[in-house]
């Protein structure tokens, strides 16, 4: 709650005040104007000689029915803009934190649970002010006014509507409430499922159809929507009931008021004209305090949702991370990633994922990491990056354990994984996702060097064109050199690659290759793969299984030493490709 909405309240707090008085006094004027039209009603019934006779209270009218539209207009105006900044750095706050730690997650989440997250828990924190803090808040500032008001004509009656409005104010809150943490987990799990079926749905649909088994797949996305609507009806028909009672009771209320303004005429302390007013103004006070219900029943929505987002966006934490920032400072330029006899295992009686690993890589060294899936490559990439924490031995980037750094660790190490997405908006946009401060010049630069400036040139309008949904404008080995200059432009020391090539044909994923490596000449890669092609050009290559490193050494080395490496290195690469590398190396 602290990181994520302490620091927008007090950013925002002149916003969220403002809304809140305009919107009180748009509830202030509805109360004026049903007061004063039951004032007016009874005055006029009683035929007085002159129009002047009532014309205040017709004026009254007017100005209050005219203010009430002006200030609701004016409140729901400025809520919204409020809250709608809110919602945008609620948004860019969580990019950031899935950003840093985009290897982790990619990892542990679905992808439904990632859209469960934006869809639903972001919303729900955008509702915690639109329909609980400033709908509460004003609640309780109108029922506080109502009471002082019969208090002031009748000390007695105002403490018993004081204890008879707390049904609206506290009983029913706290009923809701209660009901809600009950259900509430059977809702949240039935929309989260159905998250997850929809990512399945649109990510798989071809293999689904191919398959055959698409009734399957209906029958069970029936089950889970009916499961879904059924939770959701239990809900409806609860407030449904909640609602109904609520109105009974300001029904009594209105009865009670009618009683005790006719005692108080009866015996002279008002004038009778106030009757019609007391009874009518009791509506506006209802609308104010009935949805205090509905408010309080989000609360377990609120923490939900608040902490889902602690868990995804601080799955170091999960890892028993330890922040200690002060021991890194600043952008390294020169890194020395160091493993010593490393093991980590994800189960506390699994297989070892990495089994006694010994690596020292020196700033500009490349690395290919290479092994069969399962093998632990993925891992090792996972403890130098730091989102998980060896079970045995260190991983050190300039003697600062890996998983210590903190959000520094996004400025010094980039993933260039093998499927970077492009979102649906500008080319420039795309580029400059991970350096927005990036000039015109730089990016016009990094896209000359990955060959895609000329390219982008020709695009209707150039850097502006809008990129269609998931970039399908351009190639998979566009995409792949568009991401790739986002790497350029943050700059950072170490590049992991998480094998960008895959699914590229032979002769794309060898030109893409020599342009990684080209671009990236200086900084430290780390490339994980289980292709061989390219490996010739890398300071050195671990071959792993089972968490274990079974061969290591330059290409040359291994081609010329192992039989295994040179009979793997054939079979992957076309003999065409080595004979223009063996050409290219004379």
């Amino acid at each position: 709650m602290n990181e994520w909405l302490i620091p927008s309240i007090k950013k925002h707090w002149r916003g969220l005040l403002l809304a809140g008085l305009l919107s009180l006094m748009a509830i202030l004027c509805a109360s004026g104007l049903l007061f004063t039209s039951g004032y007016l009603i009874s005055k006029a019934a009683l035929r007085p000689e002159n129009i002047l006779m009532i014309y205040v209270p017709i004026v009254g009218v007017r100005t209050f029915g005219t203010f009430r539209a002006v200030f609701n207009y004016a409140g729901r105006l400025t809520s919204h803009n409020t809250i709608l900044k809110v919602l945008s750095e609620m948004r860019t706050h969580l990019y950031e934190k899935l950003e840093r730690s985009a290897l982790f997650i990619q990892a542990k989440y679905k992808t439904g649970d990632l859209l469960s997250v934006l869809s639903d828990d972001i919303e729900h924190l955008q509702d915690l002010f639109l329909r609980t803090v400033l709908p509460g808040g004003i609640a309780l500032i109108v029922y506080a006014l109502w009471i002082t008001l019969l208090g002031l004509f009748d000390l007695g009656f105002a403490c018993f509507m004081a204890l008879y409005l707390l049904l609206l104010v506290f009983i029913f809150p706290m009923v809701s409430l209660i009901w809600m943490r009950k259900r509430h987990r059977l809702i949240s799990q039935s929309r989260h499922k159905l998250y997850e079926q929809l990512t399945d749905a649109v990510l798989g649909a071809a293999d689904w159809m191919m398959s055959g088994r698409q009734k399957r797949f209906l029958e069970k996305y029936e089950q889970l929507e009916g499961e879904a609507r059924s939770a959701e009806c239990s809900l409806h028909s609860f407030r449904k009931w909640r609602d109904f009672a609520a109105q009974l009771i300001v029904g009594l209320c209105v009865v009670l008021l009618v009683l005790w303004s006719g005692r108080l005429a009866h015996e002279g302390m008002i004038d009778p004209t106030l009757i019609a007013a007391f009874a009518l103004v009791i509506f506006t006070v209802s609308e104010a305090l009935i949805p205090l219900s509905e408010a309080v029943e989000r609360v377990p929505h609120y923490e939900h949702a608040l902490n889902r987002l602690k868990k995804i966006e601080q799955p170091q934490a999960q890892m028993r991370e330890i922040q200690t920032e002060e021991n890194w400072k600043g952008t390294v330029a020169k890194i020395v990633i160091d493993l010593c006899h490393v093991s980590f295992r994800y189960a506390k009686d699994g297989d070892w994922s990495v089994h006694d690993l010994s690596l020292r890589l020196s700033q500009g060294a490349k690395l290919a990491v290479i092994g069969r899936s399962g093998a632990g490559k993925t891992t090792l990439a996972h403890l130098i990056y730091g989102t998980l924490v060896p079970e045995k031995g260190t991983v050190t980037l300039n003697g600062v354990p890996a998983y210590q750094i903190g959000s520094d660790r996004s400025k010094q190490i980039s993933v260039l994984s093998q499927n970077p997405h492009l979102f649906d908006t500008s080319v420039l946009n795309n580029l400059t996702l991970g350096c927005p401060d990036a000039t015109m010049d730089e990016v016009i630069n990094v896209s000359k060097k990955v060959g895609l400036h000329t390219l982008i040139e020709q695009l209707p309008d150039g850097y502006h064109t809008q990129m269609h949904e998931a970039g399908s404008i351009f190639s998979g080995g566009e995409q792949e050199r568009l991401a790739l200059a986002r790497i350029l432009l943050r700059k950072t020391p170490i590049v992991i690659l998480d094998e960008p090539t895959v699914g590229l044909d032979p002769i794309t994923e060898r030109s893409l290759l020599n342009k990684i490596f080209a671009t990236l000449e200086g900084r430290t890669l780390i490339w994980i793969t289980h292709h061989l092609t390219g490996t010739e050009k890398m300071d050195q290559v671990i071959f792993m299984d089972n968490g274990k490193v079974h061969m290591q050494g330059r290409h040359d080395q291994l081609f010329n030493q192992s039989e295994r490496y040179r009979s793997l290195y054939e079979l992957d690469v076309p003999i065409y490709l080595r004979q223009a590398i063996e050409k290219q190396n004379k």
